[in-house]
This record gives structure tokens, C-alpha cells and sequence, in this order.
């Protein structure tokens, strides 16, 4: 059987070429220190993995979901924003259950496009983004994300064409890969763009929980007008270190959750109930796991930015997510740097041109392996003279 055209046409996977170089490494004996990696190196925290087992133990879980998720987690989701942001919402409308957030980015231009309609995606941006492209059919511009607008869209940069013809427009701060954070006042224009233009908003809140010098990340949901005409998608991956379980919400405006839900209702049966039973003790629970997690982040960066200075290596300090956004010395691309670093001290970092054309120039580096091999890396790192 030959693979559909559409298939044919996704893009090729950043991620795995990036695993296939470093297990390359690691196989040969390499004494590999991968920054390159977007996966929690922490375990989810002791009182989830009890409310998992406790769950898995009870018949009812063995059933199907609900087709739309239980009552108890969407109602978990909603009490949490409500606590965390302020933000009202209703369980039975403004919530939609996910496989993991990622899921809902693919999904959602299937459920609100048609063929040859257009979508506005950030450069750089999160690679998987793309997928959707080829899934529905449509048509995408991007807007750069530049460092001397602090890593946020310029909105006057963009065309009157490209306004009016944008059908979903999506944002995601704390950014990946960049580490910035997004403000009030710049919520607020998003919210005009997408009223003036009939533009509908998907913030993808992946690192929501994650922001430094006790700074937190605010949600989109929080500006006024916001549900009008936009979601926001919540990953438990990241803030209780549960990417394995595959769990998240989308929470905003009631037309574009309905329209997840009847996706998902042809789709799925939802996701396992003990999971979403555990979920819902994330949410509800003591969250002083969240804070130390955050510390433990904090020290990281900070070890990483001392160190990078004192060799000579000019880098701005991320502001959230567990990502720093570091420029490429002279003399190399993004990708032969990575290569370099690689090959020559077996450092292992994500090129910055794999989350698109304006990532030129630039590495990622995951704040996801213990403050002393952050150190060793940079150590390393030192020892080629280039700063």
C-alpha cells in the first residue's frame, strides 16, 4: 500500500534526526550532555502517581471516558484557572478535554478551516505546529520573532491582506524555544487583532507554570475579551512533569470548543479515566510541587547564565519555560554549530533554523539535566575558544 499525498507531504520529524545524532553518540561511548532534549528529566510528583494507582484500582476507570472527559476533571480544569488566574469558566462549554496539548495544535485547523484557508504560526515557532499544514489542507504565514521586539509578533509589521485572510493565528508564551514571556499590553492588541480582523487566538500555554525572579506567566484568558475570540491549551506535561500520561485542556471560547469536541467525538473516546481522575488531583492539590519545580529551574538558568557570561558569551536571560535562546558565534549557522558542539566536545544543543527561518542564528538549550553538567557544558563548550 503506497502512503496518501497528504502523509507524503508532512514534514520530516526536527526531533528525530536530533535523538538519531545523539544516540549515534551515546552508542559509540560518547560521554554525551544533551541540552537539546524538551523532556522533564523529574518524575511527577509522589501524591499523582498515589491518585493514579488508587484510580487504576477501581472498576469504574476500566470503562470508556465519556466522550467529552469526565465531569470531575473538566470541572478540576476550571477550578484551577479560576484560582491560578482569576478566570471564570464553565466546565460544560469552555472545556475540552485533550490527549496532551500537542494533540489539540494538530487538530484544531481540522475542526475550524477549510481547504486553502490560511493560518498565521510564530518564526520560530514549536516544529509540530507545521503538522496541521498538510492534515488540513490550508495555507500559513509567519510572523517573526525578533529580538528586539523581546521575541513578541509585530501586528503592524503584517500586511492588511494577511490580516483579513487569517483564519487562526496562533501564540505561545512562555515561548519555545525562545524563553521570552508575553505582557498585558501585548494580550490586549491580540485581542483587537482578533476582533477587528475575525481572527480566532490559540495560545498554546505549554509552560504556563514556568516563569523566573517570581515573575509568573500570565494567561491569555486573563484580558478582557479574550474568550470572544480565543482558546488556551494547558499541558499538565510540563508543570507536574507528566508528559508521558498525555494530558491537557483547552479552555476559552464555547465555538471553538464545540467544534474540538465533535472532532474528538469521531476520533476518540477520550482519555483513560484513572489518568484523568490523577489529573484532577494535580490540579486540586497542594501545588507546592509546581514551586519547587520552578526553583529548581531558576537554579538551573542562573547556572547556565553565570557561566555563559563569564566566557565571554553574550546571551539574554530566558524569562520563561526550561529554554534559553542562545546566538551562534561568528563563523557558523545554526546547524553546523550544533554539529559542532557535538563532534567536537559532545555537547548536544537543538539548532535554532529547525523551528524556522528566523531561529538562523540561534541554538536552544533545555534546562532539563542537572546544574553541574549545565556547568560542565558550558565548561566544555569553553575549552574551543570561540568566545
Amino acid at each position: 500500500m503506497k502512503q496518501s499525498n497528504r502523509l507524503k507531504q508532512l514534514p520530516p520529524q526536527f526531533f528525530a534526526s536530533l535523538v538519531q545524532k545523539v544516540n549515534q553518540a551515546i552508542s559509540e561511548g560518547r560521554d554525551v550532555i544533551n541540552l537539546g532534549q524538551g523532556n522533564p528529566d523529574q518524575p511527577t510528583p509522589a501524591h499523582i502517581i498515589k491518585a493514579l494507582q488508587s484510580a487504576v484500582e477501581d472498576p469504574i476507570t476500566h470503562k470508556y471516558s465519556p466522550f467529552r472527559g469526565t465531569d470531575d476533571f473538566r470541572k478540576a480544569a476550571a477550578t484551577f484557572y479560576k484560582r491560578e488566574y482569576q478566570v471564570d469558566l464553565d466546565p460544560d462549554t469552555e472545556i475540552a478535554v485533550l490527549f496532551g496539548s500537542k494533540i489539540g495544535l494538530v487538530e484544531l485547523p481540522l475542526a475550524l478551516m477549510n481547504p486553502n484557508e490560511w493560518m498565521m504560526l510564530p518564526n520560530p515557532g514549536y516544529p509540530d505546529y507545521l503538522s496541521s499544514i498538510p492534515l488540513a489542507d490550508i495555507q500559513y504565514d509567519t510572523m517573526p520573532l525578533l529580538e528586539e521586539n523581546n521575541f513578541l509578533p509585530n501586528y503592524e509589521q503584517l500586511t492588511l491582506s494577511q490580516k483579513e485572510r487569517t483564519k487562526l493565528l496562533y501564540l505561545n508564551y512562555p515561548n519555545n524555544p525562545t524563553g521570552a514571556t508575553a505582557n498585558n499590553a501585548f494580550f490586549n492588541e491580540t485581542v483587537a487583532l482578533g476582533k477587528n480582523h475575525d481572527i480566532g487566538i490559540v495560545h498554546d500555554f505549554a509552560y504556563g507554570a514556568i516563569g523566573f525572579n517570581e515573575e509568573k506567566p500570565i494567561s491569555f484568558l486573563q484580558t478582557k475579551g479574550a474568550k470572544e475570540v480565543g482558546i488556551e491549551l494547558y499541558t499538565l506535561s510540563k508543570t507536574y512533569n507528566m508528559a508521558g500520561w498525555r494530558i491537557g485542556f483547552a479552555a476559552g471560547n464555547k465555538e471553538m470548543i464545540e467544534a474540538i469536541n465533535i472532532l474528538q467525538d469521531h476520533l476518540f473516546v477520550s482519555v483513560f479515566p484513572a489518568i484523568q481522575r490523577a489529573a484532577s488531583e494535580a490540579l486540586l492539590s497542594d501545588q507546592s510541587s509546581v514551586q519547587d519545580l520552578v526553583t529548581l529551574y531558576q537554579k538551573r538558568r542562573d547556572a547556565l547564565i553565570t557561566e555563559c557570561k563569564r566566557i565571554g558569551w553574550d546571551i539574554n536571560a530566558p524569562q520563561g519555560s526550561f529554554f534559553a535562546w542562545l546566538p551562534v558565534p561568528n563563523g557558523f549557522t545554526s546547524e553546523t554549530f550544533a554539529d559542532y558542539l557535538l563532534n567536537e566536545v559532545d555537547v548536544a544543543v537543538a539548532a535554532g533554523n529547525g523551528f524556522g527561518t528566523f531561529g538562523e542564528g540561534y541554538i536552544r538549550v533545555g534546562l532539563l539535566v542537572d546544574e553541574q553538567r549545565i556547568v560542565e557544558a558550558i565548561k566544555r563548550i569553553e575549552g574551543l575558544k570561540l568566545f
